[in-house]
């Protein structure tokens, strides 16, 4: 009867070229990487590897087996991580998603934190501005900044609202005379985010009074840092999180500009595939991941 392990052995001989090598990655010991290929070759009655002083190849027969016990092999491979994935709270690999402000700014304290109580659980993260597809990307979970998400195909928790502000440098405001209305303002200073290249539309409202104003297109970027950076430059107005701007705003690099009109708030969400059920592992994170927002955050958006 023909073992998997012998088929892990000789597809680690394969990809390596080394019998030495294989034995290093698999952590057997060099001669018992040579015994299983030999029985292997003795079960299927065929000589499934060449043997040189430089290097190890496969034989046409080898090759011919390889290619199709590979994906019997990688198969029964995906099942075994799927299943305990399923099973295990405590330990696996997952895989994130998460806006690269947000990300810099906050996830290096989250991501810390978890390992720290998590040791057996390995993390793998992809910082992105664009709100990527979770199943496509092959993602576990995506921690979005956004609006209210209009995605029916995935689940989603909405943890907390993020609030924004409109902010500018006081450079510019002494340059550019300030209107009585925020919709007054030039439109080329009103700097736009955005994925799509199409210009944001920034909803404020104050005393119960709504107002939708479209920023200009002579500054678009989907990163929220280069926005700032630009605001700091002087080069004009952008509305973004309070995570993003705060630090600017406590040194005086850039001030609020009309702070009596409220800027519409973002919301801290999770997005899941569509899951019959939530991996354990996945709800591990989710939370503490929650309830660090809740702990350690309370206020800081």
């Amino acid at each position: 009867m023909i073992e998997l392990k012998a088929i892990r052995v000789l597809r680690a001989v394969s990809d390596l070229k080394s019998f030495t090598l294989a034995a290093r990655e698999l952590g057997l010991a060099p001669a018992s990487v040579t015994r299983i290929v030999s029985q292997l070759e003795k079960d299927l009655g065929t000589q499934l590897l060449v043997r040189t002083t430089r290097q190890v190849a496969l034989t046409s027969a080898g090759a011919t087996a390889l290619a199709r016990y590979r994906p019997l092999l990688e198969g029964f491979e995906t099942v075994t991580h799927d299943l305990k994935r399923a099973v295990r709270p405590d330990s696996g690999h997952l895989r994130l998603t998460v806006p690269v402000s947000f990300g810099v700014t906050v996830l290096p304290k989250v991501i810390s934190g978890f390992r720290l109580a998590y040791p057996n659980i390995s993390v793998e993260i992809n910082f992105t501005d664009t709100l990527v597809d979770v199943i496509e990307e092959n993602c576990d979970l995506a921690i979005r900044v956004s609006g209210p998400p209009t995605d029916k195909s995935t689940i989603w928790r909405k943890l907390c609202e993020v609030p924004r502000h409109m902010v500018a440098a006081p450079n510019l405001l002494a340059r550019v005379p300030m209107p009585d209305h925020p919709s007054t303002f030039k439109n080329d200073l009103l700097m736009s985010y955005s994925d799509t290249g199409e210009r944001e539309v920034w909803e404020l409202s104050q005393a119960g009074i709504a107002k939708s104003i479209r920023a200009g297109g002579k500054v678009l970027s989907n990163n929220g840092d280069y926005l700032l950076g630009m605001a700091i430059a002087g080069e004009g107005i952008c509305v973004l999180p309070d995570f993003i701007t705060r630090k600017a705003l406590d040194r005086g690099d850039v001030v609020v500009v009309f702070p009596e009109w409220e800027v519409s708030s973002l919301w801290l969400t999770l997005f899941y595939p569509p899951y019959e059920q939530l991996p354990p592992i996945v709800g591990t994170f989710a939370e503490y991941f929650e309830s660090f927002v809740g702990d350690q955050l309370d206020g800081a958006f």
